[in-house]
Parts: C-alpha cells; structure tokens; sequence
C-alpha cells in the first residue's frame, strides 16, 4: 500500500475527548537513539568533511565522534534523566545489545523503555532482508531485557512501501517514522494495524544541531515553545511532544546543561507528564479512538 492508503485524514476536531493519567494534558515523550556505526561502513552522519570532499574509509574521525557518544555522553543522559526520575524510551540497534552491553543493560536497569532501531544503523532500504533485520532486532532486544519491543523506529525515518506490513507481521504494536499528527494514529497493514507514534524532526538535535547549525540553546528554546503551544491547545484531547537526543550531539560537555535545564522547565509546567512510548500505548488504545 501506498502511505496515503495506510492512513485514514484527520484533524484535531476529529478526535474523541480523552484525558491522560493523572489529568495531564501534553504528554512530553522523550527519546534517546543509541547507535552502532559500523567502522567498515560510510558513517550515517558526519561532523568533519573529509578533506579532499569525498567519504574515505575506514572513517575514523567520524565513527570516533560518535564512539564519545556511546563511551561518555550516554552516561550523561542516564545520570540526567535519573536525577529527575523520568524514564525515556531507547530507540536501540539490536546489536547495540552485544556491542555495547554494559550501555543497553544499564538503561534496562533504569527501566528505560526500548525501541527498536534496525540491527545496526544503516538505512532501511540499503538492507537486503528486511524480515531478517526485523527479527533479529526484536530478538536481540528480548535477550537483553527479557521482553521483544513494542514499537520501531527506523534510522533516518526510512521505510519501504513494505516495511509497516512486515512490522506488523512481526509482532510490533507501533511505528514512529510517521510524523503526521500530535497524537498516535492507526496505520493499516495486511496484518492487521499498528499504530504510529508521534516522533519529531523539529525537536531533534540531529536537524537542528547538526544540520541547521544551531547552538545548544535552539532545541530547548523550540521545545519550551511547543509545549507552551499544545498545552494552550489540548482541551478535551491531549496532545503528545516527542524529544530526540542522540548521546553523541546532546550529550557533549557543552550542551547536556542546555537539556537539563530543559528537563526542569518542563517538569515545572502545569499539565506537563513524562511518558515512555509503552505507556502512550496502553493509553491511546484504552481512550476510545478509532482514528
């Protein structure tokens, strides 16, 4: 199916009146994507141009950015976020669960929630069995935390024109490469549908940090006026705002302050709940909406 025929059109006015737990009224999901960057492969992003213009590998400049990540900033994230007692969910490759071990059971430990994220971080289409990649992932994550994942999110948001119905045969409850509304919505499959889950490219340190060039300060000022925005809006139908951090961008010594900051602002805002992707889930399907 084409993407417009996986998903019935509508808008705000459309959707039932619901409440969240405990009166909440925006639902602050956040989402911390920890990667394994193959050093034989071109790197899925880069901060330094090589300097004759063109990828060399193996890329060592770039797959050791990313590597302070998961040695350094990660830790950051996870002392960050239990500071404050909230639990985010892990957008996870499955082989970060054997490659980086002590990473993947220290936020098991946290009670973080996991995510799937393909195998490693190559694009969606560049594997060649997405089936494969598919179970591999959930299986890795079921050994490394004792229960499959719920819900996936692609790298890079990329997806075939098959890759909902092979989610769905697969057991996955929800899909969050689909950026089309502020709260979940049912995507059609020829298992059945799965939702989607609202993820976000505009609150995402990858757009806004790496590619518009911002400073640390950019994401957070954006996040602070989002959620303003959607708690004006949510009446009788709660809204959900998504964060995406990545422990290489965000979690360098001269951001991570900007996002804890952050993290206070928006626990001190009336109406404003933390909540992992699982928890939006078992929500939504109790609330009573057919969209």
């Amino acid at each position: 199916m084409r993407p417009e025929q996986r998903l019935r059109y509508s808008t705000p006015a459309d959707r039932p009146p619901s409440a969240l737990p405990n009166g909440a009224r925006v639902a602050v999901w956040p989402v911390v994507n920890v990667e394994n960057w193959l050093i034989d492969n071109p790197m899925p992003r880069q901060v330094l141009v090589a300097p004759t213009g063109v990828p060399l590998l193996p890329d060592v400049a770039n797959w050791g950015w990313h590597e302070y990540g998961m040695r350094v900033g990660f830790w950051r994230f996870l002392e960050a976020f239990e500071k404050r007692g909230i639990r985010p969910t892990l957008s996870v490759n499955g082989s970060v669960c054997t490659a980086y071990p002590r990473v993947a059971q220290a936020a098991h430990e946290a009670g973080w929630d996991f995510m799937g994220h393909n195998h490693v971080q190559v694009p969606t289409h560049k594997v060649p069995d997405q089936r494969l990649m598919i179970r591999q992932t959930i299986e890795a994550i079921q050994d490394c935390t004792g229960a499959p994942p719920l819900g996936w999110l692609a790298p890079g948001l990329t997806e075939t024109l098959e890759t909902p119905d092979l989610l769905a045969e697969a057991g996955l409850r929800y899909c969050a490469d689909w950026l089309v509304d502020d709260l979940p919505c049912r995507l059609s499959t020829a298992s059945g549908p799965i939702l989607t889950m609202p993820y976000s490219v505009e609150l995402n340190d990858i757009p806004v940090v790496m590619i518009q060039h911002h400073d640390e300060q950019e994401l957070p000022r954006r996040a602070r006026l989002h959620a303003a925005r959607l708690l004006a809006e949510a009446g009788t139908t709660p809204r959900i705002m998504c964060i995406a951090i990545h422990p290489y961008i965000t979690g360098v010594p001269h951001r991570i302050a900007a996002l804890e900051t952050l993290l206070d602002d928006l626990a001190a805002m009336p109406g404003i709940a933390f909540m992992q992707a699982r928890e939006i889930l078992d929500w939504y399907e109790g609330s009573g909406d057919p969209t």
